[in-house]
């Protein structure tokens, strides 16, 4: 397992999960119980010794409120939770070198199974500044005008006054900053349904990219901003539109949950589900069994209180023509 780790990469196991397991903060985890009961899927991205005692990197899928940032470490050696029993792996395909696409062909695009539908989606709180929806993508606007209520929050000194222009380098690109890519991942903001949060999308994504560059390689995995708590939040918008500079401001007053907290759904808040806002709206987690269909199962789910948020101590808009 070490050999293919080190030579290959990260490989996803099969691993029993007790209520301890369930409840892991930090440190080596070592399973007294003797479960090898496997019923969860992990990936293991290292290993390591640790005073004497040998660990694997998990990575887990419960969230960032999970563990070490959603990592853990598990002893090695010792079958700990069945995790050396059940492990997989799989070699990437060169299909970038020379590009190779997927085609859709007649068959798969008149497939009765498909979803042809694009809305309508719920309505949440409407804000008086924003257009009403059109029926077309093209001429609806999901960025409206940047109006800075809170106000600029400029920090003491402007990065032109710091460097001159003569000083900047000819190219540069954060994808291949010195070998090494900080950017967050690409969204597409109209899956699983049509929503207009490119307001709320390009803010967070580039908040992140600041992150990850402000981290360099401290963090245990690329930030990532709920772009969806922006929009259930109203925190400038929703899925009808809204102000960028409102999701700083928000930054800057309280802060943005972490993407694991609120995955993206591509709609408002629900408020058929809730009089109000409250704290499952901003990080949850549900348990099992999984929902049958027409039924939201609410009542399995329950709120985090301790989670990553992200803030921001300045912020302001910018221009130029170079």
């Amino acid at each position: 397992m070490k050999q293919e780790l080190y030579q290959y990469g990260p490989f996803s196991c099969s691993i029993a999960v007790t209520d301890e397991f369930d409840d892991y903060k930090d440190g080596i985890f070592h399973d007294l119980t003797g479960n090898l009961h496997t019923s969860h899927e992990i990936s293991v991205v290292g290993y390591g010794v640790e005073d004497g005692t040998p660990f694997w990197w998990i990575r887990n899928s419960w969230g960032q409120h999970w563990g070490i940032q959603g990592f853990g470490k598990v002893i090695r050696g010792k079958n700990n939770l069945a995790i050396e029993s059940s492990c997989y792996w799989a070699s990437p395909k060169d299909t970038w070198t020379d590009k190779v696409m997927h085609n859709t062909t007649d068959a798969e695009r008149n497939d009765p199974r498909n979803n042809v539908t694009n809305g309508p989606y719920p309505e949440g709180r409407l804000h008086d500044t924003f257009l009403e929806k059109k029926p077309s993508r093209v001429d609806t606007g999901c960025r409206k005008m940047n109006t800075f209520k809170g106000g600029e929050k400029k920090p003491e000194q402007m990065p032109w006054e710091m460097i001159g222009a003569d000083e900047l380098p000819d190219n540069w690109d954060w994808r291949d900053a010195s070998g090494k890519n900080y950017l967050s991942w690409s969204k597409n903001q109209h899956i699983p349904m049509y929503c207009g949060s490119c307001w709320a999308q390009g803010t967070t994504s580039a908040l992140a990219d600041r992150f990850n560059i402000f981290f360099g390689t401290t963090q245990m995995s690329p930030a990532g901003l709920s772009a969806q708590w922006a929009v259930s939040y109203s925190s400038g918008g929703d899925c009808n539109g809204g102000e960028p500079s409102a999701v700083y401001n928000t930054a800057y007053l309280e802060g943005i949950p972490h993407t694991s907290c609120l995955q993206y759904v591509a709609h408002n808040l629900d408020f058929n589900k809730k009089d109000a806002w409250g704290p499952i709206d901003a990080c949850r987690d549900c348990h099992g069994p999984a929902c049958p269909a027409g039924e939201d199962c609410w009542d399995n789910c329950f709120p985090i209180t301790d989670y990553t948020r992200y803030y921001v101590n300045a912020y302001y808009g910018l221009r130029g023509s170079a």
